[in-house]
């Protein structure tokens, strides 16, 4: 799933660890970044300009006024300069450095790829590491020069916050899966992918359907944004990626389709379709765990089909394709 959601591990360096066999998730992570950091240093790593103090003997950048005052309070010959200076020392780098020492650390990581890692980390000499809890992933700002570092961060992110379960004594452990929360991103981001790569006619994405109202009032209205939207010949089906423990509720020992998802669904299909064409078709696609009861449905409701399905991803990665397959092909036509 990681090869499709993140692009960029279908470029050419990247192919070994695709043939490559992994026992777990920790040492497979550890050969993406292996990889992906030693293909930014041939590029050389990001520098952005950093705020440094600094007392000097001539002056730099601009005085510091009560720096330079408290210098001659204390007899230093000394002035107190601020200015900006390029630097590796930057929140990209911090995170890649701190995640890869992460990796470096733990058992279940191949050495070969433990290398790697190593080798790496001698070019960030210069580069801090931060605590791993203490990452502000809402600072990261991409542009022009670093738009190279989306898909590491993102690899960083996944490690960072869904495999460390605690920080006890000094010692970063990590789980032995991700967590839910970033496996349901991950396979929200794996179909959407897959249709963009093998079928560009669909123009998938996820859209945001405007709200279906009378006198245009819109005001505390959230936002409807789909999951993945699928549309070919002037139909559409919208997909929502469920990535849950248990397909099913429960309630007085009868099973259900969880309600909450369904009346999304419904929601997104009525919006869209205002004008009740028909044309519109709604999918709740959770991803297949052990419960015995699959759920495997179509129901027609209000003139919109709206299917609830299961991707089983314990299979060959080429009959979980055959099933994203079959459910396009369902509702579009089969592609010749």
């Amino acid at each position: 799933m990681l090869t499709y959601a993140f692009q960029s591990l279908r470029q050419s360096n990247y192919d070994k660890v695709a043939a490559e066999e992994f026992e777990n998730i920790h040492d497979m992570f550890a050969a993406i970044l292996g990889k992906g950091v030693a293909s930014q240093l041939k590029q050389g790593l990001y520098r952005e300009y950093i705020l440094q103090e600094e007392e000097l003997s001539v002056l730099r950048g601009k005085l510091n006024i009560q720096g330079t005052i408290r210098n001659k309070i204390q007899h230093k010959q000394k002035l107190s300069c601020e200015y900006d200076e390029l630097s590796e020392n930057n929140l990209l780098n911090q995170i890649l450095k701190t995640t890869m020492q992460v990796l470096v650390r733990q058992k279940t990581v191949k050495q070969e790829h433990k290398i790697v890692l190593k080798k790496n980390l001698v070019f960030f000499d210069n580069v801090d590491v931060i605590e791993p809890g203490q990452i502000k992933w809402d600072r990261i700002r991409y542009q022009k020069n670093n738009q190279s570092y989306r898909m590491l961060m993102n690899v960083c992110y996944l490690v960072i916050t869904g495999l460390i379960l605690s920080t006890d004594k000094g010692e970063v452990k990590l789980a032995t899966f991700l967590d839910d929360r970033a496996m349901h991103s991950l396979y929200e981001k794996f179909i959407l992918e897959y249709y963009r790569y093998h079928h560009p006619e669909y123009k998938a994405n996820p859209d945001t359907i405007p709200w279906d109202i009378d006198d245009g009032m819109i005001e505390f209205l959230p936002a409807m944004v789909t999951d993945i939207t699928l549309k070919h010949g002037g139909r559409t089906l919208i997909i929502d990626a469920k990535y849950y423990a248990h397909t099913m509720q429960s309630q007085y020992d009868i099973q259900s389709i969880h309600s909450g998802n369904l009346y999304q669904v419904f929601t997104y299909v009525k919006n869209l379709d205002k004008d009740n064409t028909g044309n519109v078709a709604g999918m709740l696609l959770y991803a297949k765990t052990q419960e015995q009861i699959t759920p495997n449905n179509k129901y027609s409701m209000g003139g919109n089909t709206i299917w609830v399905k299961t991707l089983d991803l314990n299979l060959p990665f080429s009959q979980i394709a055959e099933q994203l397959e079959k459910i396009a092909g369902d509702y579009f036509g089969k592609n010749e």
